[in-house]
């Protein structure tokens, strides 16, 4: 059996609820201290190589190699036996967060620990999970991810990937439709919590580069990206809403090299300028949205929930008046499986993402797309078989 290391960040209820700084899960609740309190940690899954490089290797559907959907309902039940070490804290509950010392937060030891794998050639991808997930899959899923990227064969292999889970209080239910909008408000409530995180990032961002600039410490010169999956990107929506109340100057703090929205259960409207994520190529260096026309569960959310068009479905609504950072890429033809849904985690599309993490430009021949038209923002996958 292998060790798989996966770091976290979470805004769930720890269980039981005695065991603060011990637990053996988180539920389906916020935690106690608030819905903006969040929790830094290492969890650690115990998993069969054999299984998992079955999994990597695997064609789907002539497609591949990699078949992360599969990997990812295997680490799901491996996640029930995993190993969890929260960062423990020791803060002075009258005093507030600015005036603490800084050493007492969970988030110093994270951002430290994250800092020294970064020195080892290691890019960071903060993944924030979709709706209907309990925290066994969201480990799953973002270990999943993290296997699936660093496959052999693929992208730069001097150049590793470390995936950093956020996990939200999504319901898990057996019954979705319920779920959905119980969802719905807690995605809105934990935006705020992601929102906190990302002012945190950009503030040990900063005194890193102050250190460095005064030769106490070296930059690793790594990049941390960012990809959010289905409700994942309202998550997002509402981060950025509190980015911006509570941000210091003008812009937001460009803290990401590339932004992923996979599957995005937002309105197809939302990257314009004035709309919820209109901002967003503030905050990254390069934008893409993946979408794909044929899937269920966001036709099941326009057409159930009387939602608008969803951005996850068919792309943004004009293409020609978002921001030039912001590249949409169809993968209708490429997308395997009945619900398709989780296609970030397909071979193909899966290895356009790592392409882009290891730099190569849109247009680079290494990937499997065309363009679709005039726009040279649009694209779609190409189907072609290994």
């Amino acid at each position: 059996m292998k060790s798989l290391p996966l770091y976290y960040a979470t805004n769930r209820n720890h269980l039981p609820e005695a065991s603060r700084w011990n637990p053996s899960s988180y539920g389906t609740d916020f935690s106690e201290d608030g819905r903006e309190n969040l929790r830094f940690g290492k969890v650690t899954i115990s998993v069969n190589q054999t299984e998992v490089n079955k999994c990597l290797k695997q064609k789907v559907d002539g497609m591949g190699p990699g078949d992360g959907e599969t990997l990812e309902s295997y680490f799901w039940k491996s996640a029930e036996t995993a190993k969890i070490e929260p960062f423990k804290e020791n803060l002075d509950g009258g005093v507030p967060d600015d005036k603490q010392d800084p050493t007492k937060f969970g988030s110093q030891a994270f951002f430290s620990d994250l800092k020294e794998e970064m020195m080892k050639s290691t890019d960071v991808l903060i993944y924030i999970h979709g709706y209907n997930v309990s925290w066994n899959e969201a480990v799953g899923s973002a270990a999943a991810l993290q296997e699936m990227l660093n496959r052999k064969g693929q992208g730069d292999k001097d150049q590793k990937v470390m995936v950093v889970l956020f996990t939200w209080p999504s319901d898990g239910s057996l019954f979705p439709f319920r779920a959905y909008k119980a969802d719905r408000a807690d995605a809105r409530d934990s935006g705020y919590a992601v929102g906190r995180a990302f002012l945190k990032l950009r503030d040990f961002l900063e005194d890193l580069r102050n250190d460095a600039r005064e030769g106490k410490t070296k930059l690793c010169r790594q990049d941390i990206h960012l990809l959010c999956h289905s409700m994942g990107n309202y998550v997002l929506q509402n981060a950025i809403d509190r980015l911006g109340k509570f941000n210091l100057g003008t812009n937001l703090p460009r803290m990401f090299e590339h932004i992923f929205l996979c599957s995005a259960d937002v309105d197809d409207s939302v990257l314009e300028e004035g709309k919820p994520l209109g901002r967003l190529h503030e905050l990254g260096q390069n934008i893409s949205v993946y979408y794909n026309r044929d899937d269920r569960a966001l036709l099941v959310s326009d057409v159930t929930k009387s939602n608008p068009q969803r951005l996850g479905t068919n792309g943004a609504a004009r293409p020609f008046i978002v921001h030039s950072k912001i590249h949409q890429i169809d993968c209708t033809s490429v997308v395997p499986g009945l619900v398709e849904h989780s296609y970030y985690l397909a071979g193909t599309v899966n290895t356009d993402i790592r392409l882009s993490i290891d730099g190569q430009g849109q247009d680079s021949p290494k990937r499997k797309r065309e363009m679709t038209g005039e726009l040279p923002n649009v694209w779609r996958m190409k189907r072609v078989r290994n």
